[in-house]
């Protein structure tokens, strides 16, 4: 595992087997409730990407610089295999997705459903990777096993690493990292602006002076995993462009997630809770998670005022960020801005 999110994964898997006195959370039904008792219409992020037209054409070969330190030569693109479904999507939305031959889980956007699912999360199989013949795989710095990943390469498939994303900021240079290699810089270019203005007209509508602060749990009740995010678990860029304080962060959290416990979620006294639907889902909607100890004493639990965005989406800081930003946003203020 090479940085942050990978250490993040960690902690989730050794809490959750030591996280006891949580509640006894088990898995929604699929008519279970998924997001704010009060979401307004429209919030939700599109279940599409939206590629660029006219499609590119890939001039290769290029030899272009790897988040790993190594150096990529990249002589084909037509049997893409990206290991991420952030990464699966920037090559959709470039425009060249007839040319990824799978996907990850987290892959869930609607031109991509089709495609065989190889690797889950981090738990990647060189040996179903191989089996697709790719000539370029795309992977996370958090991507691994990293022996797995060795063993691609050794295998003669070039693998282009792009740093994990952490934020806003990273939008444009994820973009730009995975059009350079597959030979299509322009159109790189063209996504970055489209995705930054998008997001910028977003924030440009967040009302002003209120300053909410949001709490990012981790949630996945079938493992008794419950998390609450600080500075660095990769949601409080988002949180701050929704006009939002970042309760974990604030109320002193350094790590990226922490055990969630009465008194600490008594200090970051949230407004609102940002979760993921699945967690959520997981541990019987809104009425299951104010159930946590600690979360109905909140202002969020107490107002049950909770924003709820798609797992394979919320923090995939990518050309479909500024849906995401503005789903955030409606369900945080309403579509009037009186919350």
């Amino acid at each position: 595992m090479r940085n942050r999110l990978a250490g993040a994964l960690l902690s989730v898997l050794a809490l959750s087997l030591t996280t006891t006195g949580c509640g006894g959370a088990s898995e929604a039904t699929p008519g279970g409730s998924g997001g704010s008792s009060s979401s307004p219409a429209g919030a939700s992020v599109a279940n599409r990407v939206e590629p660029l037209a006219p499609r590119p054409e890939p001039r290769l070969p290029v030899t272009v610089p790897s988040a790993d330190g190594e150096r990529v030569t990249v002589a084909a693109a037509d049997r893409i295999v990206p290991l991420s479904g952030s990464l699966s999507e920037i090559v959709f939305t470039l425009g060249l997705g007839d040319r990824v031959a799978a996907r990850d889980v987290t892959a869930t956007f609607e031109q991509a459903a089709r495609l065989p699912v190889v690797t889950r999360g981090h738990d990647v199989s060189a040996e179903s990777v191989l089996s697709l013949q790719p000539d370029l795989v795309l992977a996370e710095t958090t991507s691994g096993p990293e022996e797995a990943v060795d063993q691609i390469r050794a295998a003669g498939v070039p693998v282009l690493f792009v740093e994990a994303a952490k934020g806003l900021d990273d939008v444009g240079p994820r973009i730009q990292a995975v059009a350079d290699a597959l030979g299509v810089p322009a159109a790189g270019k063209e996504l970055t602006r489209r995705s930054e203005q998008r997001i910028e007209a977003v924030r440009g509508d967040v009302p002003h002076g209120k300053e909410p602060r949001v709490a990012f749990l981790y949630l996945r009740g079938s493992a008794s995993v419950y998390l609450i995010g600080g500075k660095d678990s990769g949601a409080g860029s988002l949180i701050e462009a929704a006009g939002a304080v970042d309760a974990g962060a604030a109320s002193g959290l350094a790590k990226d997630f922490t055990a969630i416990t009465s008194e600490a979620l008594v200090k970051a006294a949230p407004d609102a809770i940002l979760v993921m639907s699945k967690g959520l889902e997981s541990v019987g909607g809104v009425d299951g998670l104010v159930k946590i100890p600690g979360v109905a004493q909140t202002p969020a639990g107490m107002d049950r005022r909770i924003v709820s965005v798609e797992d394979g989406v919320l923090l995939n800081y990518g050309p479909r960020t500024d849906q995401v930003l503005k789903s955030v946003v409606a369900q945080l203020y309403g579509e009037d801005g009186a919350k």
